[in-house]
C-alpha cells in the first residue's frame, strides 16, 4: 500500500532539524565513516571477497589502485608471476571504475570460462571503452552477434588454398626483400634491429593479403612508417589504461590526450586512405581479398558498413597480421640464440632447414616438414607469448570447477606469460627453452597452452601465423649464420597490449657457404 506524503510529514519535520543543526556534520561523518568501513578492503563499487586471496595493499576505496601503480607496466608479469606463486592461481585485485578482477590461472579454469560456458562472459563495454581509440568496434573488443559477423567475413581468407598461394605468392616474395636486406648487413658488419626487420615483413606482408597494399615498409627499411609509429604508440597507451583507472585525468593533465588524436589521426588516415583507393580503382582479381568481403559485406538492414566501421575492421586485423607473428618471430630467436640456451638447439633447426628447403624457397607442403622449426617457434609462444595476459567479464553467475564462484559484473583474467612458466602446469624445467617438449609429445590441450586463445575465439590466423614464421626462418637460416648483438642481455618486454621487445633485438649475420 503506497504511503501519503502527508502521512510522512511529521517524519520529515522531525529530521529536518538534526541535518540542519551542528549534529548534521556528525551525521555526515558517521555516514563517511560506515561507507569507508564498507569498502576498508576493496575499491569502491566492488563485492567483498573473503573467500578470495588477494595481494597485500589493498586501502579503503581505492583497492589495489596503489599496488597496481606501484608496479608500472614495465613489471607487470612479474608481478602476476609472484602472486601466482604465492597466492596460487586463483587470486583477485580490486581497482576502482575496472572493478573486480579475478585470476583464474589453470588449464581447467580457462577452458570452462573461455569453451564450456563461453556464453556466460563477454569483452564487456568496460573493454570497448578503454581501447576504442584503437579498435573502435573491432573484432577484438566486440561481442555476439557483431563478433560472429566481423569473426565469418575474416574466415574467408584463412583457408589451405589460400595459404598455399600466400607461400608462395607474398611471404616468399616479401622474404627475399628481408633476405637482400640481411645480406647487405653481412657484408657491411652492421648490427641490424631484428624486431624491426619482422615488424616491416609482417605488416607489408598481411597487407598484401588483406588489402591489396604492401605498406611499403620493406621497400625503405630504415625509415620508419608513420602508421606502425602512431599505432605503437597508440597501443601502449591503451595498455596502459588496463591498471589505471585514473587515466582519463591522467592523459588530460600530461597532454597524452592530444597524442591520442594525432595517432588516431595518423592510423585512421591511413585505413581510410586504402578503403577509398579500392573504391575508386575497383577490384578485378578472381579471388575476393580480406577488404573486398568488407566493403561488400552488408548489414541487417541491407546496408553498406559506414566507413568508420571499415576503419575499425581494417585497424583490428592489421594489429593482428603484424604485430603477433613479428613478436614471435623476436622472441624465438632470442630464445634460440642467446646465452645459456644449447647450442644445439640452432645446429639442429638449422639442419632440418637444409634438409627440408634443399636450396629452394618455401611452400606450403614444405612449412609442414618443418617440424622442429615449428616446435622452437611454439616453445618461444610458451615462454614469451604475444597476448601475455587478458581478461572477460561475467554476465551470469557461474562456479568454475575449482569451486571458485565468479558474479556477474566481475571480471576474469588469465596471464598466458605466468601459464607458460608454471611448474604445476609444466613440470619443473618450464623456464627452460626447451624445443624437444613439443617433439613426439601429445599436443597440449589449448587451456594449457592458450597462446592462440581457446575455445569459439580460437586464433582464426594460428596456422597463417605459423605457416608466415616457418617461411621466414626457413630463408633466412638457410642463408646466414645469425648471432645475437648482445647475447648476455635478458630482453625486457614492453608496455602494450601485445609483447614487444624493449629497444629491439641486434643480430649479426654471416652469409653461409655452403
Amino acid at each position: 500500500m503506497a504511503v501519503s506524503t502527508d502521512a510522512l510529514a511529521p517524519l520529515y519535520q522531525h529530521l529536518l532539524p538534526l541535518v540542519t543543526r551542528p549534529n548534521g556534520l556528525k551525521l555526515l561523518a558517521a555516514a563517511v565513516a560506515l561507507f569507508v568501513f564498507k569498502y576498508r578492503s576493496h575499491a569502491v563499487g566492488t563485492r567483498r571477497r573473503r573467500d578470495l586471496k588477494q595481494p597485500k595493499g589493498a586501502v579503503p576505496l581505492l583497492g589495489h589502485m596503489p599496488v597496481m601503480a606501484a608496479v608500472g607496466g614495465h613489471n607487470l608479469y612479474q608481478f602476476l608471476e609472484k602472486q601466482y606463486n604465492e597466492l596460487g592461481p586463483v587470486w583477485s585485485i580490486s581497482l576502482p571504475l575496472l572493478g573486480r578482477i579475478i585470476y583464474i590461472d589453470t588449464p581447467e579454469n580457462l577452458e570452462h570460462v573461455l569453451k564450456t560456458n563461453f556464453w556466460s562472459y563477454e569483452k564487456g563495454s568496460t573493454i570497448a571503452w578503454l581501447s576504442k581509440d584503437l579498435f573502435g568496434e573491432g573484432i577484438f573488443v566486440c561481442d555476439g552477434a557483431e563478433w560472429r559477423f566481423q569473426r565469418k567475413l575474416a574466415s574467408h581468407i584463412f583457408n589451405v588454398k589460400a595459404f598455399r598461394e600466400y607461400t608462395s605468392d607474398v611471404f616468399v616474395i616479401e622474404g627475399k626483400k628481408v633476405l637482400d636486406y640481411l645480406g647487405k648487413a653481412a657484408d657491411e658488419g652492421t648490427v641490424v634491429d631484428f624486431q624491426a626487420l619482422m615488424l616491416h615483413f609482417t605488416l607489408d606482408s598481411f597487407g598484401t593479403i588483406s588489402f591489396g597494399k604492401s605498406f611499403g615498409c620493406l621497400d625503405n627499411i630504415e625509415q620508419e612508417a608513420p602508421f606502425a609509429v602512431s599505432f605503437d604508440d597508440l597501443a601502449e597507451i591503451v595498455s596502459d589504461r588496463l591498471v589505471d583507472p585514473a587515466w582519463p585525468l591522467r592523459e588530460r593533465l600530461t597532454g597524452v590526450d592530444k597524442k591520442v588524436q594525432h595517432h588516431k589521426n595518423v592510423i585512421r588516415g591511413y585505413a581510410l586512405d586504402i578503403i577509398e583507393k579500392r573504391r575508386r580503382e575497383g577490384y578485378s582479381a578472381p579471388k575476393k581479398d580480406l577488404l573486398q568481403w568488407f566493403l561488400e559485406a552488408r548489414d541487417d538492414e541491407g546496408n553498406p558498413l559506414s566507413d568508420d566501421l571499415l576503419v575499425d575492421y581494417v585497424l583490428s586485423f592489421s594489429v593482428a597480421g603484424r604485430d603477433t607473428t613479428a613478436q614471435a618471430l623476436t622472441w624465438t630467436f632470442y630464445s634460440i640464440y642467446r646465452d645459456g640456451t644449447d647450442k644445439d638447439i640452432a645446429k639442429i633447426l638449422t639442419k632440418e632447414v637444409d634438409d627440408v628447403l634443399q636450396g629452394g624457397d618455401p611452400t606450403y607442403e614444405s612449412y609442414k616438414q618443418q617440424k622442429y622449426a615449428e616446435a622452437c617457434f611454439h616453445e618461444a609462444l610458451r615462454l614469451y607469448p604475444v597476448t601475455p595476459r587478458n581478461l572477460k567479464i561475467c554476465v551470469k553467475d557461474d562456479v568454475l570447477p575449482d569451486g571458485t564462484r565468479i558474479h556477474v559484473g566481475e571480471a576474469v583474467g588469465w596471464s598466458p606469460y605466468v601459464m607458460g612458466r608454471s611448474e604445476r602446469i609444466w613440470g619443473p624445467d618450464a623456464k627452460e627453452y626447451k624445443p624437444s617438449r613439443w617433439i613426439n609429445a601429445e599436443k597440449p590441450s589449448q587451456g594449457k597452452f592458450p597462446a592462440f586463445h581457446v575455445g569459439p575465439r580460437v586464433c582464426l590466423g594460428q596456422q597463417f601465423a605459423t605457416i608466415e614464421a616457418m617461411s621466414m626462418i626457413g630463408m633466412i637460416l638457410q642463408s646466414f649464420e645469425i648471432s645475437l648483438a648482445e647475447p648476455s642481455k635478458e630482453a625486457k618486454y614492453g608496455v602494450s597490449i601485445t609483447f614487444p621487445m624493449v629497444d629491439g633485438l641486434g643480430i649479426r649475420v654471416k652469409r653461409r657457404s655452403h
